[in-house]
């Protein structure tokens, strides 16, 4: 069966292949992806569409209205989120299918990918080692040509936070179908997480360019590039248009859920609250959004709402992250031990995630600088730093070094995670704040100045913990001279490391 080129040979094939009275081989793929919860979440719909609509074709009874098997098929195929219910059916489907047919290797490929993608959406990792199972068996039933597979061990390896490996299986599904739009997914959240920009910038022309009907996988990775170049009035229009096109709730939802993440980024909490409140009145299982709901009334100063919100994204969806931030927001209420809790909890779900393959450094580096041992926090981000060069990456291990005391290094690799980027500027109110806060350290006080009044114009309230030392650091900092001040940029160090692996060394 050829890969559908439009609309309608993609709802034909999915009718082709939706459940009949026996199993029938159907077409589906999609799987993670914001950071790695949103980037995560959307590859594998996009994967998982690839590999779906090549199942082989069992002639079906007079087409039927699909079921729910069949609706995740269609929405994968088009590169949009199924619904979760459709997508546990598809996975029983594929599940019983390949119990009679070991042999099927489009079938586990379609079962891998579909495992891929429920786990990144609710954050439950033990689908991740189902999920490798399911591809390598596709691969030893079919070791010749098996882009489908690669296609879902690169989103697997993106749900993973493995970024090198995302682009590794990327980069060998492109080479061996270099005109199939599914298997760019994965490989743009690849160069984005190992810090090759350009690359990514160019994947992303491609992706579009052979993307007519995928409309989802596209938009959001679309917005998280533009984001990465600092178009953030851009990224938000595309997400606008996007949503306003929707066709099913899940789509809807998770494009409004990105809308809302970029507006508590801009400093518009209330705008914030409104789309994550509309994405779950128009999918209630588009769980990234309660986080993102708390987000938002802890910046408008509704403390108390928040941590109830906080608490049911937990409940919903574990991420580490999640306690990361209600840890912070009970720490900023004085509740040090309800912020131990939290703490705790994320250190439990780390270890747990780990057992599944998933790589949290990032997360328990960020931790570890302000809550635990800055020593192991550098040296766990430096590791990370080796592996996948990124934004987010730099701004962490920076600021760990910062807490560490070697303001040095912590300059360099803040400055790096702010530097300018392809045709705009990272616009990030934590980045700022971490940059100022050290500039003020190294004495820079007019660049420390604009940095600290930048986080805060960016995004007020971008920490319930972290906002207010930014204001009083800000004020610390005090008023420039008369007349002006000398030096009003920072420096650029004088000696660069010469690997970013080995930059400069704590004192």
């Amino acid at each position: 069966m050829e890969i559908a080129e439009n609309a309608e040979d993609v709802q034909t094939s999915a009718q082709a292949v939706a459940p009949a009275p026996e199993p029938v081989a159907a077409p589906r793929r999609r799987s993670p992806a914001v950071r790695r919860a949103v980037v995560a979440a959307v590859t594998g719909c996009a994967v998982l569409g690839g590999v779906l609509v090549l199942l082989p074709d069992e002639k079906p009874a007079p087409a039927p209205l699909p079921g729910p098997a069949g609706r995740a098929v269609i929405a994968a195929a088009v590169g949009a989120p199924a619904a979760l219910p459709d997508l546990t059916a598809l996975i029983g489907e594929r599940e019983a299918r390949v119990r009679t047919h070991p042999r099927d290797g489009l079938s586990w490929a379609a079962l891998g990918a579909a495992y891929v993608e429920r786990g990144s959406r609710t954050a439950r990792t033990d689908d991740f080692p189902k999920a490798e199972r399911a591809l390598r068996s596709s691969l030893a039933a079919r070791p010749r040509g098996n882009v489908e597979a690669l296609d879902g061990l690169a989103a697997l390896a993106a749900a993973r936070g493995d970024w090198r490996g995302a682009r590794e299986y990327g980069e060998a599904a492109v080479k061996l179908a270099p005109k199939r739009w599914s298997s760019y997914v994965p490989l743009v959240d690849g160069y984005r997480g190992t810090g090759d920009y350009k690359a990514a910038d160019r994947t992303l022309e491609k992706l579009s360019g052979l993307s007519s009907g995928a409309g989802t996988a596209v938009t959001l990775r679309t917005a998280a590039v533009y984001g990465d170049r600092g178009w953030r009035e851009d990224a938000a229009a595309v997400l606008a248009d996007a949503s306003a096109r929707a066709g099913t709730p899940a789509e809807r939802a998770a494009l409004l859920q990105r809308g809302g993440d970029l507006a508590w980024d801009r400093g518009e909490p209330a705008d914030a609250l409104r789309h994550q409140d509309a994405a779950l009145a128009a999918d209630p299982a588009a769980h990234g959004a309660l986080a993102g709901r708390a987000r938002a009334l802890a910046s408008l100063g509704r403390t108390a709402e928040a941590v109830k919100a906080y608490r049911l994204a937990l409940a919903k969806r574990p991420e580490p992250g999640y306690a990361l931030e209600l840890g912070e927001l009970f720490q900023s209420l004085g509740d040090e031990r309800a912020a131990d809790a939290q703490y705790a909890a994320l250190r439990a779900r780390v270890a747990a995630q780990r057992a599944h393959g998933v790589d949290d450094a990032l997360v328990l580096g960020r931790f570890e600088a302000d809550h635990g041992d800055p020593e192991a926090a550098v040296e766990r981000l430096r590791a990370e730093w080796s592996r996948a060069p990124g934004i987010a990456v730099a701004d962490a291990l920076g600021w760990a070094y910062h807490r560490a005391g070697d303001e040095d290094a912590a300059h360099w690799f803040l400055r790096r995670a702010t530097d300018r980027q392809k045709g705009g500027t990272v616009r990030n109110a934590s980045y700022s704040y971490h940059l100022g806060a050290v500039e003020r350290e190294l004495g820079l006080y007019g660049a420390a100045r604009r940095h600290l009044g930048e986080a805060l114009r960016i995004n007020p309230g971008f920490s319930p913990l972290y906002g207010p030392e930014a204001r009083a650091a800000l004020n610390a900092v005090g008023s420039p001279p008369e007349g002006g001040v000398p030096q009003m940029w920072a420096p650029k160090p004088a000696v660069a490391p010469a690997k970013a692996a080995a930059a400069p060394k704590r004192r």
